[in-house]
């Protein structure tokens, strides 16, 4: 029994789920319904059903962020990836209302399926970009990524102009709004791409080069893997779940806003990985973990603003549970507990 339960404890997820369950049990008692679900306009509602949908935004980031984190790299440019996707799909669409007679009709510059393949293969091209500094020219991804993060809001706000795009075309909140069966259809999304990426990396022999790129590249190299191809590749992927995720925030917001929009999501997205137990050093990743710690972080703003802390103390307390999950999920951080406690025991012996 004892050995089962060290088992568990040394498994990537116990941790985080734990966290997990802390912040819920303390909602129950500080949040007045947060655990109340309801059935509302053909749709169920509520705070945890929120949580759930607004933590996809991190969460299909974070599946692409685990996979350039496993080869050793990073990705800081996914906030401005997500703004350039939904100023272009916003820009796209238009969504002008004229008059003609006594209605307002609304005008459209492109198709609504236009609009989201261009904003979609901009965020991919984007990633490409990415890919190629870090595989061919072999620039420090951190460094590479930067100049996208920069660039990348100033070409946002070329886009929208400096302006707040107001988008008008209903069918395109479905999105980011819509459910299906209920359930936020933004959820779905988020299951398609989880299922796709591991089914991927885990019924092929994927997974393993990625994890064999992060841990020794040069090796990866010399024993015929295609490091160069994985790594672009990985970019572009990368780039591409931060356009699907400017796709919803936008449809979510009904806008598209080219100085704000995913502000500060890079930073969400890795802490979001690191949290689901895959290492900023490449190697072995957790793509179920790091959905995981998407839902930590969406449960732990909420509960912040839910229980009235001022919102500028957030990232403050973020960083504070990020740290303790992380030592909590050290090999390194538990040794040295027993290392200690066998220490004591030993003293005491004496």
């Amino acid at each position: 029994m004892k050995n089962k339960l060290k088992r568990i404890n040394d498994t990537t997820l116990f941790w985080p789920f734990m966290v997990l369950l802390l912040l819920l049990l303390i909602n129950a008692f500080l949040t007045k319904g947060f655990f109340s679900i309801e059935w509302k306009d053909g749709r169920f509602s509520g705070i945890l059903v929120d949580i759930l949908n607004r933590s996809t935004y991190i969460g299909i980031i974070a599946i692409g962020l685990t996979l350039v984190i496993s080869t050793g790299g990073i990705d800081i440019s996914v906030g401005s990836v997500v703004a350039i996707s939904g100023a272009i799909a916003a820009y796209l669409i238009g969504g002008e209302l004229i008059l003609q007679g006594d209605q307002q009709v609304l005008v459209t510059r492109t198709p609504m399926g236009v609009a989201i393949t261009a904003a979609l293969l901009s965020a991919l091209i984007l990633g490409m970009w990415n890919g190629f500094l870090v595989s061919r020219l072999r620039i420090q991804p951190i460094v590479a990524t930067l100049i996208l993060m920069v660039a990348g809001r100033g070409i946002a706000q070329l886009v929208t102009n400096g302006q707040i795009i107001t988008i008008y075309y209903k069918p395109y909140y479905f999105i980011g709004n819509g459910t299906f069966l209920g359930i936020p259809f933004s959820l779905y999304i988020l299951l398609a791409v989880l299922i796709l990426v591991i089914l991927a990396t885990r019924k092929t022999a994927l997974g393993l080069f990625f994890e064999s790129i992060g841990v020794n590249r040069t090796a990866s190299r010399y024993s015929g893997i295609q490091e160069q191809r994985i790594v672009f590749w990985s970019y572009a992927f990368c780039a591409f779940c931060a356009g699907v995720s400017g796709l919803l925030v936008s449809s979510n917001v009904k806008s598209a806003d080219g100085n704000n929009a995913g502000d500060l999501f890079e930073l969400d997205a890795i802490l979001a990985v690191v949290i689901g137990g895959t290492s900023l050093n490449g190697g072995k990743f957790n793509l179920a973990g790091s959905i995981l710690g998407a839902v930590i972080i969406q449960t732990l703003t909420t509960t912040i603003y839910s229980i009235g802390v001022p919102p500028q103390v957030n990232l403050v307390i973020k960083s504070i549970v990020v740290f303790l999950v992380s030592m909590l999920q050290s090999e390194n951080f538990r040794a040295l507990f027993r290392f200690g406690r066998k220490s004591f025991q030993m003293r005491g012996a004496l």
